[in-house]
């Protein structure tokens, strides 16, 4: 399988700061591939370098073939691209906005026609087809942006946090349209902080501070994962906590329901016996149980974050 996209040397610096700093990346074609990250991490960067929106400060990047500074305008043609935030007229109707963006895309009369009409049944905007874009759910816009950035067919949909303004079942029902589309062989590259979302990439990149923290498909991360995950249950949970908090093997601590989940360094030869140590005089009826990681934990783990809110990453001063 080829690849998409290939990034090598990624550097974007605003002054003095680094948003992107030294990234390389491949994004197999005919694949969902994501982002995941906070806020700062630097996916929204990555992606704006990706479809020529941004100058790389240092660093290639090839996109469809194509080199992305030399050849921006072939670039641009070949790719959809959908922000975060709605991008289209809301002073237009929905079937305005896009037979406008048909014309933006160089499209015939006839061509435009036939794939207005696809995606109004496509994306099930035809009962709302006449009004304004500024009345719409967001749910409602989510579509009418995908549908436009379909229009011309691109190869490469690049999607910077699509779902960030939206309830669950229009998340889902978007994540359903990418697998189709995925399916009949668009490459999608999607940024996204959640979790649930990432599990459903093919593959996936973790960003940390403008810079690659950890690469591969979701399972695979969760099994390669350096770190030991265990999962605590007893009284006092809060006591529980504060105890492991304060020690340094322990790599995050976090309460589901009525249970630790608790990262321990993999360097531990036994860390459910030494967490049984740790917490028994707090909490005499404690019950360890090692467990599979999640992709939670994945990222908790490649970006440093440690109990009690701090983080060291390798190389680099605490935050």
């Amino acid at each position: 399988m080829s690849d998409a996209i290939t990034a090598r040397g990624l550097r974007r610096t605003f002054g003095s700061v680094v948003a992107v700093d030294g990234i390389d990346l491949d994004v197999p074609e005919s694949q969902i591939y994501g982002f995941l990250g906070p806020n700062g991490s630097g996916k929204s960067t990555t992606i704006r370098m990706m479809c020529g929106l941004l100058r790389p400060t240092a660093g290639e990047i090839t996109v469809l073939g194509d080199d992305a500074l030399a050849q921006a305008e072939t670039v641009r043609r070949k790719l959809g691209y959908m922000t975060q935030r709605f991008s289209l007229w809301e002073d237009l109707t929905v079937r305005e906005n896009l037979h406008f963006m048909c014309r933006v895309y160089g499209l015939s009369r006839r061509e435009s026609r036939e794939r207005v009409a696809d995606r109004v049944e496509e994306y099930r905007l035809g009962d709302f087809a006449g009004r304004f874009a500024g009345t719409l759910s967001g749910g409602q816009k989510q579509r009418l942006a995908l549908a436009a950035a379909t229009l011309h067919e691109p190869r490469l949909l690049l999607l910077d946090e699509p779902t960030s303004a939206v309830d669950p079942q229009s998340r889902r029902d978007f994540w359903e349209k990418l697998f189709d589309l995925a399916a009949q062989g668009t490459t999608i590259l999607v940024s996204t902080h959640y979790m649930d979302e990432a599990e459903r990439c093919h593959r996936l990149a973790i960003l940390d501070r403008g810079r690659l923290a950890a690469e591969g498909a979701p399972k695979q991360l969760a099994r390669d994962i350096d770190a030991a995950v265990l999962e605590v249950e007893c009284r006092d949970l809060p006591a529980a906590r504060r105890q492991l908090s304060g020690e340094d093997w322990v790599r995050s601590v976090a309460q589901l329901g009525g249970r630790l989940h608790v990262l321990v360094d993999r360097s531990e030869p036994d860390p459910g016996s030494r967490l049984r140590g740790t917490l028994v005089a707090a909490c005499p009826d404690v019950a360890v149980e090692r467990v599979a990681a999640n992709l939670e934990d994945v990222f908790v783990a490649a970006t440093g974050f440690r109990a009690g809110g701090g983080r060291v990453a390798p190389g680099e001063e605490a935050a």
